[in-house]
């Protein structure tokens, strides 16, 4: 029992080297931090804890979950970032942050207790023997995959596996049952999720999180826009939750002039560190919008820092989430791995990024959920930040810290309320159901045969009379519901709805991004970026 966790203590204090492989990840070699002899008393009292449930309680107690409950009791007391993973969740816990995992290359709905293959990842093994968008499983190795088995868990479980595995699918498509052997293989998990030309020279691009492939999916976007006349950009960090340092930096010196200074961070047992733009970027001439709202996070929050404190473009939307921790891995010998807090985040102009967490980590987690109860979500009014957190920017600009990055334009959360009749349809799932069941009758329509002929022949397609219709069927009926809001919310809500089921249909017809090339339309984030880079351009 003693040896466990003194191995668990001695890993948690090591200071591991880094595997950097980034001009950005560079750190300078610092002194290990002394272990007083406050630590070692604490030390021994978890040990003589430990050793006296071994010799005396009741029964044998279950050593590895006593240890697993006492390292997460540790990190929980330090941050709400410190974090314990097991053994068995490490691979998963980094796949989103690697780029890739390793199974078949499908996306999927769950759809009447049924799973649904949405889009075919381009290259992947399930597009290499001939499974399409649309089909049906009916088996996977024999087990059977609908009713109760039509379930996430289910699907990864038997779906994903070792490169060079083998998984035997059945699936119906239309009348037809067909088997595929299929052979796992890694495959790509994008970051960039949509790219396009807005105009003749204002491009879109929306990068969902920062893993090991982002800068590079990010230049071959930017480059394939550059060459239908991009010259003005909207770069959509909403929602990106973060990820890796060094490529946030990366990401960040795409925008920035040379050796500038991006983000720099200092902990306790951490000297100063300063990561500085080193090479050509891919757009650093050309305005630039960045959009960013509260769940905007970590490396997101670091490029929208620099380009703040830079003057290099302009931030829309609402205060970001304010997580600037610096996260280090690690590794114990079972394979698990903890996560330990050991600097902050501070922009160029020396704002720290992270928002206050002393309170403990309810009051943290219930952060978000405070802003908009305090009106902060609505009103930019009700923002109100102290002298003390005052910054100057490059071009001497007031900005301020204290947690996250404030936008330089505000852009309200919508509180226009929900008619009646879309509440109706989301309560019953014929919003998430109908798309699906359009896009198996329809995949094969003339009419829609590329997303350019679905919007030219939209009209003729009378979506919007059969998704009534499916709601009727679901039991929900437009006539027979009587709205209480204005006729003008009522019609804006008629409108929304509307334009919510054509791109959803689009999205399951022609796979994910055409959602929002057509959503974009009632996007007031996007909408403002528009006003202001063409504002720039009458200049």
């Amino acid at each position: 029992m003693k040896k466990i966790f003194l191995f668990l203590i001695a890993a948690a204090i090591a200071v591991p080297s880094l595997n950097a492989q980034s001009k950005f990840s560079l750190f300078k070699k610092k002194q290990k931090p002394e272990v007083t002899d406050t630590a070692i008393a604490g030390v021994n009292r978890v040990l003589e804890t430990f050793d006296l449930l071994n010799k005396y309680y009741v029964v044998d107690p279950n050593t590895d979950g006593l240890s697993e409950t006492a390292i997460r009791a540790m990190l929980t007391s330090l941050d709400p970032h410190s974090v314990y993973i097991p053994a068995k969740d490490v691979q998963r816990t980094n796949e989103a942050l690697q780029g890739n995992f390793e199974g078949v290359g499908i996306s999927f709905t769950i759809f009447n207790d049924t799973i649904c293959v949405s889009e075919v990842i381009a290259g992947g093994p399930a597009e290499k023997v001939g499974i399409l968008s649309g089909d049906k499983f009916l088996h996977i190795d024999g087990i059977l995959a609908t009713g109760d088995s039509a379930k996430q868990p289910f699907v990864f479980r038997h779906l994903r596996g070792k490169k060079g595995t083998e998984v035997v699918v059945d699936m119906l498509r239309e009348r037809d049952t067909l088997t595929f052997h299929i052979t796992r293989d890694r495959i790509p998990i994008n970051s960039v999720e949509v790219a396009f030309m807005e105009d003749d020279s204002i491009g879109y691009i929306s990068l969902l999180r920062f893993a090991r492939t982002s800068v590079s999916e990010f230049r071959k976007a930017l480059n394939d826009l550059k060459k239908q006349g991009l010259k003005s950009l909207i770069l959509d960090l909403r929602g990106n939750t973060g990820g890796f340092l060094d490529i946030a930096c990366g990401m960040a010196n795409e925008f920035i002039s040379p050796n500038r200074l991006l983000v720099y961070q200092e902990g306790r047992a951490q000297k100063r560190q300063d990561f500085k733009s080193v090479y050509s970027g891919s757009f650093r001439k050309g305005d630039l919008v960045v959009l960013i709202d509260e769940n905007t996070a970590s490396a997101s929050e670091i490029v929208s820092g620099a380009v703040q404190d830079w003057d290099r473009g302009t931030l829309i939307g609402r205060r970001t989430f304010g997580k600037g921790l610096v996260q280090r891995m690690f590794e114990l010998k079972d394979g698990s791995q903890v996560r330990i807090t050991t600097a902050r985040y501070y922009t160029p102009s020396g704002r720290c990024i992270q928002k206050p967490y002393a309170k403990g980590t309810a009051d943290y987690n219930n952060e978000l959920s405070n802003r908009y109860k305090h009106g902060e979500l609505f009103s930019v009014d009700s923002i109100h930040f102290p002298d003390s957190l005052k910054y100057k920017t490059y071009g001497g600009r007031t900005v301020y810290g204290g947690g996250g990055i404030m936008p330089d334009l505000f852009i309200p959360l919508d509180t226009t309320p929900a008619s009646k009749y879309y509440q109706a349809c989301r309560r019953k799932g014929v919003l998430n159901q109908f798309p699906q069941y359009y896009a198996d009758r329809h995949r094969n329509d003339t009419l829609a045969a590329d997303f350019e002929t679905f919007l030219r022949n939209y009209d003729q397609l009378h979506i919007d009379s059969l998704f009534d219709a499916f709601a009727a069927e679901k039991g929900v009926y437009r006539d027979s519901i009587k709205e209480t809001a204005t006729d003008s919310i009522v019609r804006f809500n008629d409108h929304f709805l509307s334009l919510q089921v054509k791109a959803l249909v689009a999205d399951r017809l022609f796979g994910r991004g055409h959602y929002y090339r057509i959503m974009k339309e009632e996007d007031k984030f996007y909408q403002a970026a528009l006003v202001e880079l063409r504002k720039k351009n009458r200049k």
